[in-house]
């Protein structure tokens, strides 16, 4: 479409609106440069005459649980393995940044928080890091973020909290590691190894891979700088380390580039080992079935593996529109032999079906007795085996998905399958999220993970549930605590930048004005749709759309299932037998975790996993299926019907495209 005529004094009022608004946002700018908000040194230091005036240790019993927050500590009592302690974090609600300094202690046992307020307690921050020794916990680092990010403060000061007395106490030993956040830090034996980390107060950027290690026996810093010609990991943070006994893992991480012109973010996926005892680096094949490159994950040790969580993937889909997907699985990470492998939950079946599962165990042990896994003879018989099994085809069954979220922070849904024979379908299991930034700690054999963040189109969902998982038995995540509804508030027009102003022409005209005008005034309600439509969309809400939003909801779903981990995730249109052919060994190694069987019962076990995961992902295959169905008919009508239409058939086309 060609330019439209300017009308006779449209512009002239534009421009003058345009100066004026633009007058104004320079002087709140000017204000905001002065004000109270964005001074850190003059909030930390109102912050620490609020301390001074602190005489006593004071705890609090009983208390709610923590607000919403991700970037803080979760640590384990040494002393008393079934108590968890949390400091710190941050809670963005869209418009301003909170940081924390608060700290508390939670009795699992119990199910009670304490809040802890002791003098001489460090400034809030988040992004730093812990570790328990002995009846202490050790922190370092971290930053602190002014209410509307216009500022940053990196710390470098070392702290350790006696957890019999609640006291905390700054170490002054010379030598300590930069200012920084984003950095790891484990023990190993008596000492404290810390790495890499970032630090950012956007008009200076320096990210980290200097090692420093701290002894807890003597109280002193020691720098290891590289040798000459040795392999050194590169600069980078958000990225984790594993001990073991003889070696510390490295896996992952990020990396920001920033130009004058442009920011270039590189997730890593690379993994390396330690040696304490030489303090030399070595690069890791990695063996088995490891995770793709993501960031944000969770990483921690039990026993002679590592268990790693969640991370964000992100995905090109057009031009410079990034989409994300925020992962909830779990791998694990042996560390005796380099081995990844995925950690599928296997929860043991209702006594209800005792009788169907023998008569199925009995007829999957015929179907394998005398053929080879690896053949397609095999999967035939594995589909003769399941034939009587309960399965959703295709587009056979209409399938209607009541979704809701609730305050455990995940979204329960309920099927409604209108056949001749309605199969009772079982409990939706329980699982956390998918997140970044959250807290794991392991306590015993049980694995606890809190908060983080994830992101649902333009809003950032902070979390407070609290999970656990016992790692011998990987049978079922448990909620401890549900998740609270998180404040999220819109930003307003007026605070844009002027950039967004400069780039308008004097082009446009009054139609131009008056539909600046309706964007402006988009309703709260379509604002506060937008975490239902994503799990619509995650889990397959039906919905009557136009043309144009289903040929978009085809694409979003395409590109979920394409962030999706491949090993364990059906392509639209794979039967649950052409699947588990495809993944096979994938499923079979996660068994083994398991329960260590080989052979026939070994397949059988990766089978039952693997049809856990079809079923779990049927309902949006289903729907995949079911719009472009829909769509491929509505275009075969309008092919049939197109010689018939009159004038009008262009506005309708360009409605459609």
């Amino acid at each position: 479409m060609g330019k439209k005529q300017k009308k006779p004094g449209k512009g002239k009022e534009k421009t003058e609106r345009k100066t004026a608004k633009g007058e104004e946002k320079r002087a709140r700018r000017e204000a905001r440069k002065v004000g109270e908000e964005d001074d850190i040194d003059a909030i930390l230091r109102s912050i620490q005459k609020e301390e001074a005036k602190k005489k006593e240790v004071h705890v609090e019993e009983n208390v709610p649980a923590p607000s919403p927050r991700s970037n803080c500590s979760l640590t384990i009592n040494p002393s008393k393995e079934t108590e968890l302690i949390l400091y710190g974090g941050e809670f963005y609600n869209g418009t301003k940044t909170f940081v924390y300094g608060d700290l508390y202690r939670y009795d699992v046992e119990k199910n009670e928080w304490k809040l802890v307020s002791s003098p001489n307690s460090p400034p809030p921050r988040s992004a730093h890091q812990t570790i328990a020794w002995k009846n202490n916990i050790y922190m370092f680092g971290g930053e602190f973020t002014s209410p509307n990010q216009e500022r940053f403060h990196h710390y470098k000061d070392f702290w350790t909290l006696d957890l019999k007395t609640n006291q905390w106490e700054q170490i002054l030993a010379k030598g300590c590691p930069s200012a920084r956040s984003g950095h790891r830090m484990v023990l190993y034996k008596h000492k404290i190894v810390l790495f890499g980390g970032f630090y950012d107060t956007l008009r200076e950027v320096r990210y980290y891979n200097d090692l420093h290690v701290f002894d807890l026996d003597h109280f002193k810093w020691e720098e290891i700088k590289p040798r000459p010609g040795c392999l050194w990991p590169s600069p980078r943070s958000g990225f984790q380390l594993c001990p073991s006994y003889l070696q510390i893992y490295l896996y992952g991480g990020y990396f920001k580039e920033v130009s004058s012109d442009k920011e270039k973010g590189t997730v890593h996926a690379d993994m390396w080992s330690l040696d304490p005892r030489t303090w030399e680096w070595n690069k890791v094949k990695k063996a088995g079935m490891p995770p793709g490159p993501r960031a944000g994950f969770s990483m921690c040790v039990h026993k002679k593996r590592a268990v790693l969580f969640g991370g964000v993937v992100d995905m090109e889909v057009e031009g410079d529109v990034i989409m994300s997907m925020f992962m909830n699985e779990l791998y694990g990470f042996q560390l005796d032999n380099h081995r990844w492998y995925p950690l599928e939950l296997r929860k043991d079946k209702p006594a209800k079906n005792k009788t169907k599962d023998i008569k199925r165990k009995e007829s999957m042990n015929d179907v394998e007795a005398n053929v080879d896994n690896e053949g397609d003879e095999v999967m035939e018989d594995l589909e003769e085996a399941i034939k009587g099994q309960p399965e959703v085809h295709g587009v056979s069954n209409q399938l209607i998905k009541s979704l809701s979220i609730t305050k455990a922070g995940s979204s329960k849904s309920s099927d409604v399958l209108s056949d001749s024979t309605t199969q009772e379908a079982p409990p939706e299991a329980v699982k956390p999220s998918g997140r970044i930034n959250a807290c794991m700690a392991v306590g015993k054999d049980m694995l606890y993970l809190y908060g983080g963040m994830m992101e649902v189109k333009d809003r950032e969902i902070t979390l407070d549930d609290l999970y656990s998982l016992n790692l011998s038995k990987l049978d079922e995540w448990k909620c401890i605590i549900p998740a609270s509804e998180s404040e999220w508030l819109e930003i307003s027009e007026d605070e844009d930048d002027d950039d967004d102003d400069d780039a308008d022409d004097n082009e446009n005209d009054s139609e131009g004005d008056a539909s600046q005008t309706d964007d402006d005034e988009e309703s709260d309600e379509d604002a506060a749709k937008n975490v239902s439509s994503a799990v619509s969309l995650l889990k397959g809400e039906s919905k009557t759309m136009r043309r144009k939003e289903k040929r978009a909801r085809i694409e979003q779903i395409r590109v979920i299932l394409g962030l999706s981990d491949s090993q364990r995730t059906p392509v639209p249109g794979e039967s649950l037998r052409d699947f588990y052919k495809r993944t096979n060994m994938y499923w079979q190694m996660a068994a083994y975790e398991h329960t260590q069987h080989t052979g026939k019962e070994l397949r059988k076990d990766g089978f039952d996993l693997a049809e856990t995961r079809f079923k779990e992902l049927k309902p949006i295959l289903d729907e995949l299926a079911v719009l472009e169905a829909e769509q491929k008919a509505e275009e075969e009508a309008s092919g049939s019907t197109s010689s018939k239409r009159d004038t009008k058939k262009g506005k309708h086309k360009s409605a459609g495209r």
